[in-house]
């Protein structure tokens, strides 16, 4: 069945495998523009060839968005305050951060004048709907492109093949789960944590020290806050972004933040397709504690109810 014609496409873009091919397969299924945007969201040196690799897979424009300032104080440090956590256990990280790309690219997508938006979530995953209604509620308008419910790449194999035989490289390195990563944390999904037996490795532990290389003395660490909101680290004062780096520091070397969890997913799945979810989440665990205690302390009963 012939596509709609669609001239200029914003993708959503990591640099990563799948939004690396939907470059190409956008300009070949729907003949259309296709404008690259990377949402640095405190991911670090990820972003280093992300320009250059977008351009080299056939983008015609690359936007790179610092939103990490942005993100820490009007979604991270928000939630935090409400208690949010999933499923008991998962303190947030790829969830709340989906909100705040998906805004930046119907900016984008308004400026440039284009008439679809594009990510690379899959149809099983509850990242898809993030996108989307974000999308739906700031542009009705837009339409959504969502690769992964069209294509009949159905494997991690078959994107390789296809962005082979298109000429973009693919590092190989350390690749074989799905990963996640901003300011506040690092995930890693499918491969061998598919199966809930098996442990996680410690080939993992990129961002953090597994706990038993950790230190075997305790590190005191003393945050100031104003009005629920973290201002300073050991009393230094410090702006937003500089106290989750210097937490995820602390955590790291300490080994905290480490989640295992078996997730649900939005559309019904979790026996099926499931995937368990390893999650290094170095400075959340520490506020969150910190924050808990102050309402201990100040809060009464009333209050919390």
């Amino acid at each position: 069945m012939a596509k709609e014609k669609i001239n200029k496409v914003v993708l959503a873009y990591s640099g990563g495998l799948d939004t690396s091919v939907i470059i190409p397969w956008l300009k070949e299924n729907y003949d259309c523009e296709v404008i690259a945007v990377c949402a640095d969201v405190g991911q670090g040196d990820e972003l280093n060839a992300v320009h250059d690799k977008a351009l080299k897979s056939g983008a015609s424009k690359v936007f790179i968005a610092d939103l990490t300032k942005d993100f820490i104080e009007n979604y991270v440090f928000p939630t935090l305050k409400a208690n949010a956590v999933y499923e008991e256990k998962y303190l947030l990280g790829t969830s709340f951060a989906r909100p705040i790309i998906a805004k930046k690219l119907v900016e984008i997508a308004l400026q440039e004048g284009a008439e679809a938006i594009a990510h690379g979530a899959t149809g099983k995953g509850n990242d898809q709907v993030r996108f989307e209604l974000t999308i739906k509620a700031l542009a009705p308008e837009l339409k959504i492109i969502a690769p992964w419910r069209e294509w009949d790449l159905d494997s991690r194999e078959a994107e390789l093949e296809y962005a082979k035989a298109h000429n973009i490289e693919i590092p190989t390195d350390n690749k074989k789960y799905s990963m996640d990563r901003n300011i506040w944390h690092l995930s890693h999904e499918g491969s061998d944590l598919e199966d809930p037996w098996n442990a996680p490795n410690n080939s993992m532990f990129l961002i953090s020290e597994a706990p038993e290389d950790a230190p075997d003395k305790p590190e005191e660490v003393t945050i100031d806050f104003e009005k629920g909101i973290p201002v300073a680290v050991n009393g230094e004062k410090m702006d937003s972004v500089k106290i989750i780096t210097c937490l995820n520091e602390i955590g790291a070397r300490n080994g905290v933040g480490i989640v295992d969890i078996c997730e649900n997913r939005l559309v019904g799945m979790k026996r099926d397709g499931w995937r368990l979810r390893i999650v290094f989440g170095r400075s959340n665990p520490v506020y969150k504690s910190l924050f808990k205690h102050i309402e201990a302390n100040i809060l009464t009963f009333n209050s919390i109810l």
